[in-house]
């Protein structure tokens, strides 16, 4: 990304580590905060750990947000402003956006980008070029997985869209996944229930391979993930399809997108499946016929 020059990345991973080595880990963290020397800290998130971080930045000048059940009166003695996010309506973007408008910064620009370099397209090139793929093909990129199951479709589903679309002479689908086991197992699984054969790339992308793959395909379906919003950002049209989570927060962002959903009273719940079961009925209601009269009206603008 050419608008930052550094990344310092606390790893979560810290916590698991004994008591002794993690508390090393942490102040050598802050000691690389504070070398900086930052006039400005902003911490994004309503959590205490930002806030201790920004605390410990030594920054003469904090700003932090609040938003629902949160706690702000110790907030005020770390924060010289507070942002209330909770009069914000709408998308988590344009809550996030009202930070910098707080600031007395004019938004001039919305648009989402990501960055990848030559070196992943022409990765992504070589590998469609291996899988038979053709200048003029139509390429469809698939995400079926979340992290979070109760996000996911079901498998037969999936399959009868992947089928449908690839009986259209030129159109081929790519199916992608992150490489935890479950999501890789998903993919299979759903490969296994196609009759025609989808290119299958599960676990094998980075990110930055995994924007360059979706800006090189017509369309994106998938579910309430980052790749969907990756493919958002790379200007490629998407059909989303959510359950528990809200569309009117963390929908794709831009225009020429389709948001599928269940119109249930019980949602957007939020929660881990109906019951915690990991199934969402909101998600498994959602008909084939309807995720392709989506793609289909998409591919044919």
């Amino acid at each position: 990304n050419p608008f930052l020059d550094e990344i310092l990345i606390f790893d979560p991973l810290w916590k698991k580590l004994p008591f002794k080595q993690r508390i090393k880990k942490e102040w050598e963290f802050i000691w690389r905060v504070r070398q900086r020397r930052f006039d400005l800290a902003i911490n994004f998130t309503e959590g205490d750990r930002g806030a201790f971080f920004c605390l410990a930045s030594g920054a003469p000048f904090k700003v932090g947000v609040l938003r629902k059940d949160t706690s702000f009166w110790w907030k005020k003695i770390i924060f010289h402003q507070l942002i209330d996010l909770n009069k914000v309506k709408g998308h988590v973007i344009e809550q996030l956006l009202e930070i910098p408008r707080s600031l007395g910064i004019e938004i001039q620009d919305k648009k989402l980008e990501i960055f990848y370099d030559l070196e992943d397209e022409a990765k992504i090139n070589q590998i469609l070029e291996a899988a038979g793929i053709q200048k003029h093909d139509i390429l469809v990129h698939i995400h079926p997985t979340s992290h979070w199951l109760f996000k996911c479709w079901r498998d037969e589903g999936m399959a009868e869209v992947i089928d449908a679309l690839q009986k259209r002479n030129g159109l081929r689908v790519v199916l992608t996944s992150g490489p935890e086991q479950r999501e890789l197992q998903k993919v299979n699984n759903i490969i296994n229930l196609c009759r025609s054969r989808p290119i299958n790339l599960a676990g094998q992308l980075t990110l930055k391979q995994l924007a360059a793959l979706s800006q090189r395909c017509q369309l994106f379906i998938g579910v309430d993930t980052a790749p969907m919003h990756i493919a958002a950002a790379v200007g490629t049209p998407v059909v989303a399809l959510f359950g528990p989570s809200g569309e009117n927060s963390w929908g794709p962002w831009g225009e020429g997108h389709i948001v599928i959903k269940k119109d249930m009273p019980c949602r957007p719940c939020g929660k881990d499946g109906c019951g915690g079961s990991k199934k969402s009925r909101c998600l498994e209601e959602i008909t084939a016929a309807e995720v392709l009269e989506a793609a289909w009206s998409i591919l044919e603008r």
